[in-house]
């Protein structure tokens, strides 16, 4: 009997043994199976990270010898949010040194992020000497056409209060039913000075750059670049005692056509595999040349900014291209851009087949400052949004 007792106490024993050490032992096994995670994802992490890094630097890409690499600036917001995901989660886990990794990263991305996405007040106080200028591609005041006799894109313009008005595929017909440039002249008739110039180089297209100004424009120079269709203007504007160039723009499109564009949406309503593989084959292709394009254009814009005779410079318009390129890198490099220096947001400005990029933009020299930059959504009349900004000479 007693030894019976005996047994089933060490049966007890022995199982509360085996209970323990099959408890310590599942412990360690989670515990290296933790760290075996965390490193995998650590190592996910830095990818994503390196990534982070090469597309925010991929502006310095040239794209003539690299279009494929020189795009990949446009999935830069893609990896910020991937690398922004990463730090919260160490940060929640609470390893705090691992979450050094994406921290590094962002921070060495800093001013691509500002440039990309700023945070800026507007002020109801503005200089006196400031004046307000815009940029807008009007698509050829969408058709030209009237609505009531009124065109709708002509009526912002009018009602803007602008004193620059920087206008890209400036288009307008000799037709009592479509809007003519008599019609215009009347309605902008607050502008006493304006030019339009043909643009490209192709036979037969009329794409045209226009500058309205309440300021005198003394000269008007198309610059000289190759381009079928696109191009740019440069100005010099008398502004008070200031003579300032101002270079209008409409940089080389993406030649995206309509199919190409139903190609883009449908690959994002219904992302399966071959449809994803086959549409980004084709987008990368086309950007990448259009890429390739734009950069000697940039070069050339660049080159005017250096040679200006006037230490007042503004650069506007269409750039068909992102804040994170070599195109917006090229031309800024010796400006200040308005939208990240006084904007707020993504100041999205194109607005058609779910491509949204802020792809217009306002340039100035270092001694001027911009105020309360913005990206007028309230007219839907193009594929862009006006962009504009008050300008002042600093002290």
């Amino acid at each position: 009997m007693e030894n019976g007792k005996w047994n089933m106490e060490n049966e007890k024993i022995a199982a509360l043994l085996f209970s323990v050490f099959t408890f310590q032992f599942s412990i360690i096994i989670m515990k290296y199976l933790g760290n075996f995670v965390a490193l995998l994802i650590l190592a996910v992490n830095a990818l994503f990270t390196g990534l982070l890094l090469f597309t925010a630097y991929s502006p310095h890409i040239q794209p003539v010898t690299h279009p494929v690499q020189s795009c990949l600036g446009l999935t830069f917001p893609v990896f910020l949010m991937i690398n922004i995901g990463f730090f919260i989660f160490w940060l929640v886990i609470q390893r705090y040194k691992t979450a050094l990794l994406p921290l590094i990263g962002l921070l060495l991305c800093y001013s691509q992020t500002r440039t990309y996405l700023p945070i800026n007040f507007h002020t109801n106080k503005l200089p006196e000497t400031s004046f307000k200028l815009l940029s807008y591609n009007i698509m050829g005041f969408d058709g030209a056409i009237k609505q009531n006799g009124k065109n709708p894109i002509l009526t912002y313009l009018k009602e803007s209060n602008a004193d620059i008005l920087c206008l890209q595929e400036y288009s307008t017909t000799e037709s009592s039913r479509h809007l003519s440039q008599k019609d215009v002249e009347q309605e902008l008739k607050a502008y006493p000075y304006h030019r339009i110039n043909t643009v490209g180089r192709e036979k037969g297209h009329t794409n045209k750059i226009a500058c309205y100004s309440k300021y005198p424009i003394l000269s008007a120079r198309v610059l000289d670049y190759s381009s079928e269709y696109n191009g740019s203007v440069l100005y010099e504007v008398k502004i008070g005692e200031d003579t300032v160039t101002l270079i209008n723009n409409h940089l080389e499109s993406n030649k995206l056509t309509k199919a190409d564009k139903a190609v883009y949406e449908n690959m994002l309503k219904s992302p399966e595999k071959e449809k994803v593989k086959s549409g980004m084959r084709l987008l990368i292709r086309k950007l990448a040349e259009a890429s390739a394009i734009r950069a000697p254009q940039a070069d050339t814009i660049a080159h005017e900014i250096t040679a200006s005779p006037h230490p007042c410079i503004i650069v506007c318009g269409d750039f068909n291209d992102t804040p994170i390129s070599y195109t917006h890198r090229t031309i800024a490099q010796n400006l200040d851009d308005a939208f990240t220096k006084s904007g707020r947001g993504l100041g999205i400005s194109y607005n058609q087949n779910r491509f949204y990029f802020r792809i217009d933009n306002i340039l100035t020299s270092k001694n001027l400052k911009a105020y309360n930059c913005t990206v007028d959504r309230s007219i839907k009349d193009s594929d862009h949004y006006p962009i504009w900004c008050y300008i002042t000479k600093k002290n």
